[in-house]
């Protein structure tokens, strides 16, 4: 290293490192308050100006995660997942035949409604689910984790990190692109995840009647559970209209993070308690990604990411050579500092190698990438680490580091391969 820069960016990324590591044998300190700390480093030290701290905070990310967080609050609290959950189950006639719908059923919620807060209500949801099929909770569970991250990777709305992607490199029309390349893939994955996860635990078929309950007694308010609905709708299809504008060359707008920040914004009024549903936004996870942009872009500027970066991606690629890099960096350095911390600053990095707007298939590739990468150990994705809490916290029950990494390799390196296989055909035909 040649200057005390480096050490500071180093002694940057060991705390949120070693936060993390930490972190996994005492799960009661928050994640935010890792970055919060590694922040307040980055400032204090000057490796980010104290006048230029604003300016390195995306604020349409937080736009669009405050108006995210809002329209799911509000369906949490309603009982609008937990009626659809109810419906779901109803309808199935056999034991396999309710967790290939449970996969398809979260994957599709993750993918419109932020894959973390799918978490939070899907946990509960499994371990009922789990005892009314007869079955332990791990495979269930497990079913949850894997379906919405897999979920998650096909629209921007779906993760943190795709929200990154769409809003800090302009492609065109981010979510026509998102479904055009990953829909396809993702719901291969989610059946052939299912599959793998019945065979691994050998689930035997059942086939009767399961039932959780009345579908309708799980609607607390049914006013709410129709205003969630019709602002999940509304931002999909706004996003659908501004893509198109976009497409077309159409005056449109940029900065998609006020999409669903405006509707969210518009429905507070109507709601019968918005003030509980205000205090139930995912307020920790919006701080996260403040003092993450800042602690990420400390060490950045510090330069001590630079070779290890331009090992595993020295310059612009192309082809196939292009997307098997950035999965690999995607990959490896995502089990080190977390997946969306590593995607604001593979961003920066790519920008400086003179990636541009116009490079869809690599932005892409990154978004799939890092996603999935959350499946390979149980502190890969933050929304694995919500489930693991509520495991514990909620139902005195958990799933070992050992237990889960021993199905999530084969599962993560069987989505890769589908995932890449994809979008390399797409690429050259």
């Amino acid at each position: 290293m040649e200057n005390a820069s480096e050490y500071l960016g180093l002694l940057l990324l060991l705390i949120i490192i070693g936060g993390f590591v930490f972190r996994a044998k005492y799960p009661k300190i928050p994640s935010w308050s890792i970055m919060s700390f590694a922040a307040s480093l980055a400032i204090l030290t000057g490796l980010i100006p104290i006048n230029s701290v604003s300016n390195v905070i995306d604020w349409d990310v937080i736009l669009f995660l405050i108006g995210m967080f809002s329209i799911v609050s509000i369906a949490e609290s309603s009982g609008l997942l937990d009626y659809m959950a109810a419906k779901l189950v109803m309808y199935s006639k056999s034991r396999l035949s309710i967790l290939y719908l449970l996969s398809l059923f979260f994957g599709i919620l993750a993918s419109i409604m932020v894959n973390d807060a799918v978490a939070v209500v899907g946990t509960s949801l499994s371990v009922i689910i789990a005892k009314s099929l007869d079955l332990s909770f791990e495979p269930v569970a497990i079913l949850l984790a894997f379906s919405i991250t897999i979920g998650s990777t096909m629209t921007p709305l779906g993760n943190p990190q795709n929200m990154l992607i769409a809003t800090q490199t302009n492609i065109n029309a981010p979510l026509i692109m998102f479904l055009k390349y990953l829909a396809i893939p993702t719901i291969i994955n989610l059946v052939i995840t299912t599959y793998f996860i019945i065979r691994y635990y050998k689930i035997k078929n059942l086939k009767k009647e399961f039932f959780i309950g009345v579908p309708q007694e799980f609607i607390k308010n049914k006013k709410d559970a129709y205003i969630s609905l019709g602002a999940v709708i509304l931002v999909i299809v706004f996003l659908l209209i501004n893509d198109f504008l976009e497409l077309y060359r159409l005056p449109h707008i940029t900065s998609i993070g006020i999409i669903p920040f405006t509707i969210s914004a518009f429905t507070y009024i109507f709601i019968s308690e918005p003030r509980q549903i205000l205090s139930k936004v995912n307020w920790g996870t919006v701080v996260f990604f403040i003092t993450m942009f800042i602690a990420t872009q400390g060490i950045w500027n510090s330069g001590v990411l630079y070779g290890l970066l331009h090992i595993l991606l020295p310059h612009i690629a192309k082809g196939t050579d292009n997307i098997l890099r950035i999965s690999a960096a995607s990959l490896i350095i995502s089990q080190l500092i977390s997946n969306v911390p590593f995607t604001n600053l593979f961003i920066i990095y790519m920008h400086n190698l003179g990636y541009t707007q116009a490079s869809t298939i690599s932005w892409i590739t990154l978004a799939m990438a890092t996603t999935i990468a959350g499946n390979l150990t149980i502190f890969g994705a933050a929304s694995n680490i919500i489930i693991l809490d509520m495991l514990e916290t909620k139902h005195g029950v958990t799933i070992t580091y050992k237990n889960f990494m021993k199905i999530g390799l084969p599962v993560t390196l069987i989505n890769f391969a589908i995932y890449v296989a994809y979008i390399i055909i797409l690429f050259y035909f």
